[in-house]
């Protein structure tokens, strides 16, 4: 098996074989790649360590070292991808992807604080210009297959501690209070202990922001102007009060709205009793077509809005494809359109018989084992990576003896958008932190902040 070693971090790191603590190590300068056989990674277990470039590497003590490592190599048989297991305290993520069946890629990223990773953003950076990890109908914990789209095991809470800063809340009325529902499935948890958990979260964490998307979904019974009224009413009356909300209707720099929610209004009609009407409404898009395969764009003042949300797919057979249409959105447009462009994907999609939202998100069978069908989640995973991976810029520099050869710079990706997932912490809690780590990558010096 042949390998190369993406190095994606801003400090140069050490590795050895376990049992081979005695020779000279590979020394994996920062922010390139660097090829190796078979024969380095034979067994089952490499020791990392950061190396400083004026050390001396015969001095390394890997058996003792607090900073050494371990990185267990193993990996399913017909895995695409996985995180592979490192011990709890390691500065850095590290990813195994399948290039071939005679290629894989190691990917070491450094560790992010998902819980405060915008506090590392800049003010002037616009919302538009940043990755932001999202759950589609982030309270619909019951009533699976059918409308379940998020684990028990990951509340609101865990949620935004996880790193998800945008969320998709539908509502409906019941017995005159504002509760989470999905279609016609009570979903249980009323309005207000979504914005008591918000509340807290920015006691804990000021300098994070999150956007909420709101819906109606008893839109059926519920007077479209008595729903915006009550939503009115309790974010008014609520914890945080409307001091923490952002509520003009356009896309705000991130230092505007540190310890805010930005709203994403998918309801309120004229604007009828909100200050300054549809300018109070928040984020409220023009337009929002049914299940749009090609999807659409939308202007909110001087920002294009780029949106997939194509949910009702024929059935599994058609996950490749969903994955491919709500992926693109996320890189640069191609005319590069002469103003700020929001990417917003939904990575969530579900109909019946044939494709509920667990099976779409997750997939079934056993894909790793090569026996049963991979999910969205998973495929977006494996192209965030083969992205991250980056185009590599071929070098040919001579070195001083002693000196590793760097066979590759890489050429960082530009992955920016709004992307609400169901199931979001399947597969291994992986994918959240990628698409956080995107941020991070393909910056424009000089311009949003940067």
């Amino acid at each position: 098996m042949h390998f190369q070693i993406h190095n994606l971090t801003s400090e140069s790191i050490a590795c050895i074989h376990d049992k081979q603590r005695s020779e000279k190590p590979l020394v994996l300068p920062a922010q390139a790649r660097r090829e190796t056989d078979s024969a380095l990674f034979g067994r089952s277990k490499l020791l990392l360590a950061p190396y400083d470039e004026t050390g001396d590497l015969s001095t390394m003590n890997w058996g003792i070292d607090p900073e050494t490592f371990v990185l267990h190599m193993s990996m399913a048989l017909s895995a695409s991808w996985q995180p592979l297991r490192v011990t709890e305290n390691c500065p850095w993520r590290v990813y195994c992807s399948k290039v071939s069946s005679k290629l894989k890629r190691i990917l070491i990223f450094p560790r992010r604080d998902l819980a405060k990773f915008l506090a590392e953003m800049p003010d002037e950076a616009r919302l538009s210009s940043l990755t932001l990890p999202g759950t589609h109908d982030s309270m619909a914990f019951y009533g699976w297959p059918v409308s379940q789209c998020q684990s028990l095991s990951t509340p609101l809470k865990v949620q935004l501690e996880s790193g998800i800063r945008v969320i998709d809340v539908r509502l409906a009325i019941v017995d005159g209070r504002l509760i989470s529902y999905h279609g016609i499935y009570p979903q249980k948890t009323p309005f207000q202990d979504i914005l008591t958990t918000i509340h807290s979260f920015f006691a804990t964490s000021p300098k994070e922001t999150i956007v909420m998307s709101i819906k109606q979904e008893d839109y059926a019974h519920t007077p479209a102007p008595e729903f915006s009224a009550l939503v009115h009413k309790e974010i008014f009356d609520g914890p945080g009060g409307k001091e923490m909300w952002f509520f003009e209707n356009r896309v705000p720099k991130l230092g505007e709205v540190r310890g805010k929610v930005v709203l994403l209004s998918r309801f309120g009609g004229n604007g009828d009793g909100w200050e300054n009407g549809l300018e109070g409404l928040g984020i409220h898009p023009t337009t929002w077509p049914d299940s749009d395969k090609s999807g659409f764009t939308w202007n909110c003042k001087d920002t294009l809005v780029r949106t997939h949300d194509w949910y009702n797919i024929p059935s599994f057979l058609a996950i490749p494809e969903k994955v491919t249409l709500s992926t693109q959105v996320l890189l640069p447009p191609a005319n590069n359109p002469p103003m700020p462009v929001l990417n917003v994907t939904y990575l969530s999609a579900a109909s019946f018989p044939l494709a509920f939202p667990p099976t779409v998100a997750l997939g079934f069978g056993w894909p790793k084992w090569g026996l049963g069908v991979e999910g969205v989640n998973s495929r977006v995973g494996k192209w965030l990576l083969d992205q991250l991976g980056g185009q590599v810029v071929e070098v040919d520099t001579l070195h001083e003896k002693g000196k590793p050869q760097v066979d590759g710079q890489l050429d960082e990706p530009r992955i920016r958008g709004w992307v609400f997932m169901d199931y979001y912490s399947e597969p291994e809690h992986a994918v959240v932190p990628l698409l956080v780590e995107c941020n991070y990558r393909g910056r424009r010096e000089g311009e949003e902040g940067w």
